[in-house]
């Protein structure tokens, strides 16, 4: 299968049509982070608190509207409509809402981001962590730490291995797990009626108003709505009719385990929890263990979307230009498949030491929340930005904004007292991330600023004169640069200093590569603008945000085709190969271009490009981020001035 064959296949098979096959694979890569929720919500709302009425009732209720207002109307009915070519998420949502040429609009984006990646330190670790402490049930003294750690480490270990496989039983357990919550809920919650009172938002309200603590608990509550953002970012996995109707069994499944829950709650008031999970109480003593395996399997799959969604976030992110280039493995020919070892085994290390921080699942549930809080925020921000771009109407734009900005702004400020109990942990991650996807941003513009473009129309005729000087030994039958020149008719200044003075480099055929990073997710295109026969010859690819530049083969797959078309001659211009068919050699050159110490920057500057320097120790060169062969690559490396010093009051002494 070429490459082309591998981007160009399309989601469609799930996106077009609702089926069976695309509703078990909704199943398996969408719901592991909400689906896996009842494991620790219910426990977290009680917490050591009295039992009673309306906190059960109250809490419940305010579950059932949070899943109604947040994933439901926005994420499910509202926001999956902006899709980008099929894709979701907030990169591919800022993708579509850049066009507005709003400057400040990359802002929400790369703090959407920022909390999506560090949200991916708590998931996996709260999730296998809630699973495996059932197993105290059985042995109140069982160390659950090195065992959720053995987890940890073996999920992330096979990261580099592909999860196409082990993603084909996904769909099946998620079936297997959400059938068990609706059961295990209609099982418990016919024991106390009342617990469906719940579906009356009154209690919700009397809650947060009336309840000594009430308003606080909204940092309990959102636990639930935490995997909602996902339901967006997977949309090009699954497509948007299969999202909804799936959407309904998986909604109906955990209400009911929630209203199960509660109503075993209900049964003890007067009480305290006392250590246990109502989760694991409300299942039948014969079936604890195997409920206990089956939900350490949903934690390890809702880990394994989490996994897989960071690794799309860096790689579109890289891809915008929000970072640095990093390097990007595809393990298999399914589209999505990537695997970015440096985030994998950050993730790894980063997921092992929440674990070892808090121990508890209880006490991750204090940093659990903040950070995908802001990311919803940021969708609400650019979705906004989208209707209006749309065209839609004023009013309609203003109460989507006011009602779900509100929302989400309420379990911002009640989840804020998780703070000094280890909320701070994610915040300190989002605010590195953000810094860092900033400072890059920002030097990323001051160095386009100091990038000077010349007309490449001056340089014509001392190209073809040098390419016929047989006086200069010759470099290269082929020689090929990468532009960052955007139009037909400029090349940059530091490109002809390379071919023309560093070393004067004669070749037959100049080739000038530019790479346009398109709003559309998997756009593949190119352009030749063949300016001088046989000479000087542009190439202009056009890729989505989602395409790994593969130049190498993208390149050789161009030439294939002016080959076929007798547009270009590539055989060599050697005397005794040519006479032989032999294709001519090509050499590439790759610039990477630094900032010279000749600058002088503002403090601001500086601190800018220092963080710029800093990511850079962990990017790839240039030609490993264009996907070229090495043995064919030389990397030249100049100075970028923008700011020179001036004049040195310079004595010469006799």
């Amino acid at each position: 299968m070429s490459l082309e064959q591998i981007y160009r296949m399309s989601s469609s098979q799930h996106q077009s049509k609702l089926t069976a096959a695309g509703l078990l694979v909704t199943l398996g890569i969408i719901y592991g982070d909400i689906g896996t929720s009842p494991l620790y919500v219910m426990k977290a709302i009680v917490g050591t608190k009295l039992i009673t009425d309306d906190l059960i009732i109250g809490g419940v209720s305010c579950v059932f509207w949070t899943l109604t207002l947040l994933t439901t109307i926005k994420y499910v009915t509202l926001v999956l409509k902006a899709d980008n070519k099929g894709e979701g998420g907030i990169f591919s949502l800022f993708a579509l809402v850049r066009k507005s040429k709003i400057k400040w609009l990359f802002i929400p984006a790369i703090i959407g981001g920022s909390a999506l990646l560090a949200d991916g330190l708590i998931t996996p670790s709260i999730s296998v962590s809630s699973a495996v402490e059932g197993l105290r049930y059985f042995n109140p003294d069982i160390p659950t730490v090195p065992i959720v750690i053995g987890i940890l480490f073996l999920l992330f270990f096979i990261q580099q291995f592909g999860t196409s496989y082990i993603g084909k039983f996904f769909g099946p357990l998620m079936l297997i797990w959400f059938s068990m919550l609706g059961i295990l809920g209609v099982n418990m919650m016919v024991t106390n009626w009342d617990i469906f009172k719940a579906l009356n938002p009154y209690y919700a309200y009397n809650l947060l108003v009336n309840y000594e603590y009430g308003f606080v608990l909204l940092g309990a509550v959102f636990l639930c709505t935490t995997g909602a953002e996902a339901l967006y970012t997977d949309l090009g996995h699954c497509g948007r009719k299969n999202i909804r109707a799936s959407w309904i069994f998986v909604k109906v499944c955990l209400v009911l385990n929630y209203f199960g829950q509660g109503a075993w709650l209900l049964n003890r008031s007067g009480s305290t929890l006392d250590g246990q999970n109502p989760f694991f109480s409300i299942m039948p003593a014969w079936f604890l263990f195997i409920g206990i395996i089956i939900a350490t399997i949903a934690a390890i799959v809702a880990s394994q979307a989490l996994i897989s969604a960071s690794f799309t976030l860096v790689n579109e992110a890289v891809r915008l230009d929000f970072g640095p280039k990093l390097k990007i493995v595809f393990p298999s020919e399914i589209r999505g498949q990537i695997y970015v070892p440096t985030v994998n085994w950050v993730l790894c290390f980063g997921c092992i030491g929440v674990v070892l921080f808090f121990k508890e699942s209880s006490g991750m549930e204090h940093a659990y929340g903040l950070s995908i809080i802001l990311a919803m925020m940021m969708d609400t921000l650019l979705f906004s930005f989208f209707l209006y771009l749309k065209r839609s109407y004023f009013i309609l734009i203003a109460v989507f904004f006011l009602v779900f900005f509100g929302i989400e702004g309420s379990f911002l400020l009640a989840n804020l007292h998780k703070l000094v109990h280890g909320g701070w942990v994610t915040l300190l991650v989002t605010s590195f991330l953000l810094i860092n996807m900033y400072g890059w941003t920002k030097a990323r513009k001051i160095r386009s600023r100091l990038v000077e473009f010349i007309k490449l129309s001056d340089y014509l005729k001392i190209l073809t004169e040098l390419s016929n000087d047989t006086s200069i030994p010759k470099y290269a039958t082929h020689l090929v640069y990468m532009s960052s020149a955007t139009t037909r008719d400029e090349i940059e200044s530091k490109i002809i200093y390379s071919i023309l003075q560093k070393q004067p480099k004669r070749a037959d055929i100049y080739w000038f590569i530019h790479v346009d990073v398109m709003d559309e997710p998997y756009t593949m295109a190119y352009r030749v603008n063949e300016i001088i026969n046989d000479k000087v010859i542009q190439i202009n690819f056009k890729l989505g945000f989602r395409i790994e530049p593969r130049i190498n083969i993208l390149f050789r797959q161009v030439v294939e085709d002016l080959v076929a078309k007798k547009e270009v001659d590539i055989s060599s211009r050697y005397y005794s190969l040519s006479k032989n068919n032999v294709i001519g050699d090509f050499r590439f050159i790759v610039i990477e271009k630094y900032i010279s110490n000749e600058n002088v920057f503002s403090f601001y500057q500086r601190m800018v490009l220092g963080c710029y320097s800093f990511l850079k120790l962990f990017a790839l060169n240039e030609g490993k981020a264009f996907g070229l062969d090495t043995s064919l690559v030389t990397i030249e490396k100049v100075p970028l001035v923008l700011n020179p010093v001036g004049k040195i009051d310079l004595k010469r002494l006799d």
